[in-house]
């Protein structure tokens, strides 16, 4: 049988073909979430049509990446990888959501051909919608192909990737949406009536309705997307602007399994979560025959692929957390002079990023309506084509900073700290779980934001991703650490975040009068930096609270010696350097614009626990929301002047003795 080219009619022999590798898909799926006693048969069942087609004639040949938005529906995916020899078949059967293999209960990048882990709905659409901007940016005409579930339409995060990919005319999007008109709890329009074709075509989409179950008009579909796509050329270079495809699929939930199908023509989601017990299995198995020369058609069409299709579908490859980026020009660090100018970290950030976009071709800024204020709009003026503006669509900025990542881009995605943090916590943690490459700097963190007011202080955005896995913290203390972070973070492999203020700080100094974090100076992930050595008193600072702790020592100098040790890098976190200071000087304060019980505060806690190091210990933080005004006048409100924090040095030398 010879594969069909997109665009050439489905002969009766492709149609009988694919009816064989679906109703044997089919089958997976029923042993898979029977023998499970868990998972979304229904979903799983009612996509396979489409799934079975795609795989077999569109993917066998280009290995174009697949984005399951609806990740729930994993037995479909996992089945017919299987069914083509991607996947050990029975494998999956056997331990789809067990503790002892990759196949979990939504889909898994662990898995081949699995492009993006995803579960959480609505991420997995900014994902592709980003895949297919890094092949326009690629000049790639590579087609991106995107499934998302009908109920999943409701989330807000679809409707940001909506007008993303109507923006960008992403031509080489396909989106297809399983529209079986049933969710979890109930149908569609009992829960959340949503009117989806409307809203994409209102986006500027092209959308098709289809028969999710008729092959033919599938392919068709399939078809007149890749001939739009062809047609207004890569990254619409022909002229023609590029529209993205929506192909609407009317199927049945539950499709193959006729006590399934009834429940669904009942308008009854029965089956979306709940499996088959024994009697219903064998059941629904028993309408789900492939006979000999079924399995033979199978193996014939996997014969001209050498037995499997192993070798033709892959995903991207896992980058080890850590790895240096190969061939990446970190360029010359600049040097902010000591002075009385004052200089910000953003500024130095939007400086960093400007001269690393022109040395680096896979370096993107991505902002959400704030380039001049998070100063990624130096990149804007000088690469317009590489400034990714998302409109204020924080979450489907940190996810498609996620897929953009895995296309080979270092994409630094920037907001406010309260935004980033606390809207796009869920987005940069499913990155985290697909360990991608995506550096998100946050301005306007802390009391640092000023008149902007509470809604504007993130005060606790450190907590947000002290639990991932595959995500490190950092927080410059001047411009000139600032850069060389920027530079070090770029050139290294893995999630990061970068918290820093609004308000402009003086450059450090060094004992001689140098900047400390100019020069020779290099940032160390996971390394503090003594600025001060001392006898009496540790001092434990971050961000703009670094210079605040030198001016207390200059007041206390004669009377109290004060060391002052620098963390910027919050995880990892250096417990040696710390520890050995606290045993130095037998006293320890930390300091910090951020809530300390889940910040520095807790963080250098339980350094000294961990180190066994029993000293007088006190903290000094943001413990309460603070009002409008200047950065000074709220540290002064919080606690934190200059005679509060010479007070608190002053009671820990009082409790050594």
């Amino acid at each position: 049988m010879n594969i069909p080219n997109l665009g050439e009619p489905l002969s009766e022999e492709h149609i009988s073909f694919l009816q064989t590798l679906s109703t044997a898909c089919r089958r997976s799926i029923i042993e898979m979430t029977s023998n499970a006693q868990s998972g979304h048969p229904g979903g799983s069942l009612s996509v396979m049509d489409y799934l079975s087609l795609l795989y077999a004639f569109v993917i066998s040949g280009s290995n174009e990446p697949v984005v399951v938005s609806n990740g729930h529906v994993s037995p479909a995916v996992y089945a017919i990888l299987g069914e083509l020899g991607v996947v050990d078949k029975e494998r999956a059967i056997r331990l789809f959501r067990k503790p002892s293999d990759v196949f979990e209960g939504h889909v898994n990048r662990k898995v081949r051909g699995v492009h993006y882990s995803t579960g959480p709905l609505g991420v997995g659409a900014s994902v592709a919608s980003a895949f297919a901007l890094g092949n326009h940016l690629k000049k790639s005409t590579e087609s991106v192909y995107l499934l998302m579930g009908d109920g999943e339409q409701q989330e807000g995060q679809a409707y940001e990737m909506m007008n993303f990919a109507s923006k960008y005319a992403l031509s080489n999007l396909v989106l297809f949406i399983d529209y079986n008109k049933l969710q979890l709890s109930a149908s569609l329009d009992s829960v959340m009536p949503t009117n989806i074709s409307g809203h994409y075509r209102a986006a500027g989409w092209e959308v098709i309705e289809v028969d999710g179950h008729d092959y033919q008009a599938m392919w068709n579909a399939l078809s007149k997307a890749k001939a739009m796509q062809m047609m207004s050329g890569v990254d619409g270079a022909s002229g023609e602007r590029g529209k993205p495809v929506c192909l609407i699929a009317h199927t049945i939930m539950g499709k193959g399994v006729s006590f399934m199908e009834s429940e669904a023509d009942a308008g009854k989601s029965s089956w979306h979560g709940n499996t088959t017990n024994k009697e219903l299995t064998e059941k629904a198995l028993g309408e789900l025959v492939v006979d000999e020369s079924g399995v033979g058609a199978i193996s014939d069409f996997l014969a001209g692929f050498g037995g499997s299709l192993k070798d033709k579908i892959f995903s991207y490859d896992f980058v080890k957390n850590g790895s240096v980026v190969e061939g990446f020009n970190v360029g010359t660090p600049k040097e902010y002079p000591v002075g009385k100018e004052m200089f910000d970290c953003r500024g130095a950030y939007g400086n960093a990023l400007t001269d690393l976009a022109g040395l680096n071709m896979n370096v993107v800024a991505m902002t959400a309506d704030l380039a001049g204020s998070v100063k990624t709009d130096g990149v804007k003026k000088a690469f317009p084509e590489r400034h990714i503006e998302c409109g204020i669509a924080e979450q489907h900025m940190v996810s498609a900073a996620g897929g953009l990542s895995l296309r080979g881009f270092i994409p630094f995605c920037s907001t406010f700290g309260a935004f980033m943090t606390s809207r796009a916590k869920d987005q940069a943690r499913v990155n985290d779980i697909n360990e991608t490459n995506a550096k998100m700097v946050s301005t306007h963190c802390g009391l640092s934001v000023g008149e902007d007011g509470p809604t504007h202080q993130a005060i606790d955005d450190i907590s947000s991703f002290l639990g991932f896995f595959h995500t490190s913290i950092f927080e410059p203390a001047d411009a000139n650490q600032c850069d060389r972070i920027i530079r070090r973070v770029a050139s290294v492999y893995g999630n990061v975040y970068v918290r820093m203020g609004r308000s402009k700080l003086p450059i450090l100094t060094a004992e001689d009068g140098s900047a400390f974090f100019g020069g020779e100076y290099e940032f160390k992930i996971g390394k503090a930096d003594i600025l001060r050595s001392g006898k009496d008193v540790t001092i434990v600072a971050s961000g703009p609270m670094v210079e605040r702790a030198l001016r207390v020592r200059e007041l206390l100098s004669g009377t109290v010696d004060v060391e002052i040790v620098v963390v910027s890098s919050l995880k990892p976190f250096d417990t040696e350097t710390v520890a050995k200071s606290a045993k130095k000087t037998g006293a320890v304060l930390t300091i910090e614009d951020h809530e300390p019980q889940i910040g520095l505060g807790m963080l250098t806690n339980a350094a000294l626990k961990d180190e066994e190091v029993n000293v007088p210990f006190a903290t000094m933080g943001v413990r309460a929301y603070q009002l409008s005004g200047t950065a000074d006048e709220l540290y002064e409100e919080a606690g934190l002047g200059i005679a509060h924090i010479t007070k608190e040095v002053e009671k820990l030398m009082k409790a050594k003795i």
